[in-house]
């Protein structure tokens, strides 16, 4: 019959809404009682004026709008909201969905996507003029001001318009013009992905508008506009130079390259470690392995092999320690020459050398010292013996770390037995952090290959000039270029151009640049914006025009501290330049390059101020440390309180000389004013620990060359008595602090601070307590501090007198003096500071036992005062021989013989409670298998070592 073998589909003419300013006027179904408009959408915003219309007779009207990806209708009257409902969810994601209003007898619903959940109803008491429906906005000079809305009109595409069923013929409306319309692309759907490629890097989720694309970065570990720059430091020498303590931290090894962050612990001392764990830390216990069933563990580790390779290659050194017991369980087979066991490495490379030992040489650290069990042997478990021994030592060649796998297979024979216990990885330093040049000439240069970073590109380095403009890098392409540069001396310049002409983002600094101090840059390029930030200045950024090349083309070498024609050069010095996460090694090019040197001297000039509380700054080739040797604080910056205490006998005496610290020109006859000025104190901060029984006491005194002085006393009646006389001609201010005894033996800790005329004081830790100095404010031309017993003339007053005679008998602990440690300095520095020690004087752990330590403290140390010699049981002579005498002769045999069995009887139930003792620390801290195998070599030790005491 009369048929088509074809199908043809209705033609779908979409419309796109260009701008905000866009609009599609159609003509309504007047004279109507019901209204039905209907339609699809796609957008990437969240905000946009859909439809609207006006109110029969009245100056009021209705808004179909996107807020917040849903759909909402308003109905408004002269300023009053009628009704305000709302359905819908996230429309805003690029597709198309549908949305349909019907209005019928005061009756308003609305439909997305033909879903009935996604619907909407009210009821209105007016009817819909709908002469005149305005899609997407409204005309600028329109008479309808409710179209001037806060969200603005509506960017994207529409589609099958139907208004009272009948669908509006797009085409006929163009040519005709039955309908009005503005900035509108009829036939063409030109909405644009713009996360489609996705430009939000490490994982970072993508969200657009019509013009733009957002990256939001949460959780990622990066920062950006494109999540690119990393928000942790790459290494923890890096967090050490930003003044961090000891801790765990996140570190991201490369950067801003594709691999993620990571937490370590970081150990902040002189070097800084790096600590990674793995998954398998306790001592395991290995039985009924051979070649055919060997015994096989895995190491996870808390980052990927990756990020361990990234940290590794950026360390000064790596080790990893490994622990191998063994009991007739050899690690090599002397017969055929093979390996019984072996460990793997990152590579997945077998390795049959062991801890202590170097790569390719089949032995252990015995084995290179000559001193295995067995000269034939190259490790002791190769003796075979039937008692437990170890090869036990630090693997340190980086390409073999970390230990990924241990096989074990020679512990099936009888009694054979072995163990292994693998430590954490190890890293200490950072080799990028203070790698760095000199330049000495403007015409200097270093040069790299070209730089790829065409999408995304970082930049970040430190610098250090006395030079007032200088260029510190330059990569040049064809037309396209990136350039970093020293414009002033307090301004930084990062230009670029990726073919929308030049573009520049400059940072000026309130002071000078070119002070000789390290100052830092980082800069950063991507489709989004440029930005650059020096130091802690805020961050300054240029936004990329919408729809411009994105692309940054280069092909020339980069250029460090210099240009391609040698003009504008760089003098002074650049450290850790990093490009897109990788180090450029500077100094490995300085050495063949004229005119510039590898490293630069002088950090301290930059990084003193974070040694604390007296520490002095020294200069290393690589970075600095900090000298805590007249600080009372220890660790990597002086910050850490350290509790170094000293027993006192009667009459020591201990004098730290503060004139040594000043320059006083010899062969004066007198003491200058301008010398006296110079110690002269409006504060001071003192802390001290004591113990002691003895009463009076002098606890501490510092003396003036003007008759002033502090002494701190512990009174008759056990009282703490600060007593300041900041005046020669008056009396000491006296201030009690009587609420308990201070020479009970107990440890007790003291804070003094004096601010002018204000004193404070907490004994301790309790409230502090306020006082007020009628005397003076300042302390002036302090002489020296003195502990224990005054020993040169002091004008002083009666009761300090009273305390002095008697001087101090027992421990003082952590005394500080501002930044003065005179314990310290007397204990561990006695040939080089100006401390003068007299009478007997020895460090002791007094300063750090509790209460319930006391005792055996005071066994050492005994508080109670001997003015006599002490009876140490010297035999009678000329003894009387008599029966009583006899008899008591006879009593003391016995008791003596009773004695010596109660001696060996406990030294017995001592050596069985040290290994129970031992057994029941290891179960509480330790799995079973390694307080297990602990015990047994103490045992065994204890045998081997001790054997002939059990024979007397």
């Amino acid at each position: 019959g009369n048929m088509s073998f074809s199908c043809l589909e209705p033609r779908v003419v979409p419309v796109t809404f260009l701008s905000s300013s866009s609009f599609l006027a159609l003509r309504g179904t007047s004279g109507q009682d019901e209204v039905f408009v209907s339609f699809q959408f796609r957008t990437w915003n969240k905000e946009g004026l859909l439809l609207s219309s006006k109110l029969h007779w009245s100056s009021g009207g209705f808004l179909l709008y996107l807020s917040d990806g849903r759909v909402k209708i308003n109905l408004h009257k002269t300023g009053k909201v009628l009704s305000d409902i709302t359905t819908g969810a996230g429309l805003n994601n690029g597709q198309w969905h549908s949305v349909s209003l019907s209005v019928k007898r005061s009756r308003i619903s609305v439909r997305v996507d033909n879903d009935v959940t996604s619907s909407a109803h009210a009821f209105i008491p007016l009817q819909i003029y709908s002469d005149v429906f305005y899609f997407g906005g409204c005309p600028s000079s329109g008479n309808i001001s409710e179209c001037n809305t806060s969200f603005g009109g509506f960017q994207g595409c529409m589609r099958h318009i139907f208004i009272g069923n009948k669908a509006v013929d797009m085409i006929s409306i163009q040519q005709n013009g039955f309908g009005n319309f503005s900035d509108l692309l009829i036939d063409l759907c030109g909405i644009t992905d713009r996360c489609l490629p996705n430009y939000c890097e490490h994982g970072g989720e993508c969200s657009q508008s019509w013009n733009s694309f957002h990256c939001n970065c949460d959780n990622t570990g990066y920062k950006g506009a494109t999540c690119h720059y990393p928000i942790y430091e790459q290494s923890c020498e890096a967090y050490k130079h930003r003044g961090n303590t000891s801790g765990f931290y996140n570190i991201d090894s490369d950067g801003s390259g594709p691999l993620g962050p990571f937490l370590v612990y970081c150990n902040m001392t002189d070097a800084t470690w790096t600590i990674i764990q793995h998954n398998s830390t306790n001592l395991t216990r290995v039985k009924s392995a051979n070649r055919e069933n060997p015994h096989t563990v895995f190491f996870k580790y808390s980052a990927s092999l990756d990020q361990l390779q990234a940290t590794i290659n950026l360390a000064d050194h790596c080790e990893q320690e490994l622990a191998y017991y063994c009991k007739k369980s050899r690690l090599l087979d002397k017969s055929d020459g093979m390996p019984l066991s072996w460990w793997i490495g990152r590579t997945n490379e077998t390795h049959t050398y062991w801890g202590g030992s170097l790569p390719a040489v089949q032995k252990c650290a015995c084995g290179l010292e000559g001193s295995c069990i067995g000269s034939q042997h190259y490790c002791n478990c190769d003796a075979d013996r039937d008692e437990w021994t170890n090869d036990t030592g630090f693997l340190s060649y980086k390409d073999h770390l970390p230990v990924t796998e241990i096989v074990i297979t020679d512990t099936d024979r009888p009694n054979s037995e072995a163990a292994y216990k693998l430590g954490p990885l190890l890293c200490r330093g950072d080799r990028t952090f203070w790698n760095s040049a000199s330049f000495n000439t403007e015409t200097s240069y270093l040069h790299f290959p070209t730089f790829h970073g065409e999408f995304s590109a970082d930049i970040s380095f430190f610098f250090k000039t006395t030079a007032s403009s200088g260029v510190f890098l330059e990569n040049l392409g064809i037309q396209d270029f990136i350039r970093i540069e020293l414009q002033s001396p307090s301004e930084v310049a990062f230009s670029f151009d990726v073919g929308n002409g030049p573009s520049e983002v400059i940072v000026q600094s309130h002071s000078s640049l070119n002070d000789n101090q390290w100052h830092y840059v980082k800069a950063e390029r991507n489709v989004k914006e440029a930005s650059l930030q020096i130091d802690q200045l805020p961050q300054r950024s240029h936004s990329a025009p919408p729809d411009g090349h994105i692309r940054l083309q280069l092909n020339s070498q980069l250029f460090v501290g210099g240009t391609a024609s040698r003009q504008k050069g760089f003098l002074g010095c650049i450290r850790s330049l990093r490009l897109n996460g990788m180090a450029l090694d500077l100094e490995e090019r300085a050495k063949i390059t004229p005119g510039v040197e590898p490293g630069c001297p002088g950090h301290c000039s930059s990084y003193g101020n974070l040694c604390h509380n007296g520490g002095k700054c020294r200069e290393k080739y690589s970075g600095f440390s900090c000298d805590c040797t007249f600080s009372a604080y220890a660790g990597p910056f002086c910050k850490k309180g350290k509790h170094i205490s000293a027993y006192f006998w009667t009459g020591t005496s201990v004098t730290y000389n503060f004139q040594e610290y000043y320059t006083l020109a010899k062969n004066s006859s007198s003491h200058a004013s301008s010398f006296y000025a110079d110690m002269t104190l409006a504060r001071e901060a003192i802390t001290f620990a004591f113990r002691t029984t003895r009463t009076p006491s002098l606890l501490l005194y510092v003396s003036s060359f003007y008759k002033e002085y502090l002494s701190v006393i512990i009174t008759r009646n056990g009282d703490l008595q600060i007593r300041y006389k900041l005046d020669s001609h008056q009396d000491p201010d006296v201030f009690s602090i009587s609420f308990k005894s201070m020479a009970d033996g107990q440890l007790q800790h003291v804070k003094i601070n004096r601010e002018e005329e204000t004193l404070f004081v907490e004994v301790n830790q309790n409230e502090r307590m306020k006082f007020v100095l009628s005397s003076g404010t300042e302390f002036n031309a302090i002489k020296s501090l003195i502990l224990g017993k005054i020993l040169e003339n002091s004008d002083v007053d009666e009761e300090t007198m009273k305390a002095n005679s008697q001087g101090f008998v027992g421990c003082l602990s952590s005394v500080q003096f501002n930044h003065i440690a005179p314990l310290k300095a007397a204990l561990h520095h006695s040939s080089s500071a100006p401390v003068i020690v007299k009478g007997r004087f020895t460090e002791s752990n007094c300063g750090t036992l509790t209460g319930a330590d006391s005792t055996s403290s005071e066994t050492t140390h005994p508080f109670a005062d001997h003015s006599g010699p002490i009876d140490e049981g010297k035999p009678l002579a000329n003894a009387i021989r008599s029966d009583s005498a006899i008899i008591g002769g006879v009593i003391a045999v016995v008791i003596f013989i009773l004695l010596c069995i109660t001696a060996i009887a406990i030294r017995i139930y001592k050596k069985k409670g040290i290994y129970s003792k031992n057994e029941a620390k290891g179960s509480e801290n330790e799995n079973s298998a390694e307080s297990a195998l602990k015990s047994e070599l103490s045992m065994q030790n204890t045998a081997n070592e001790n054997q002939k005491e059990y024979f007397f």
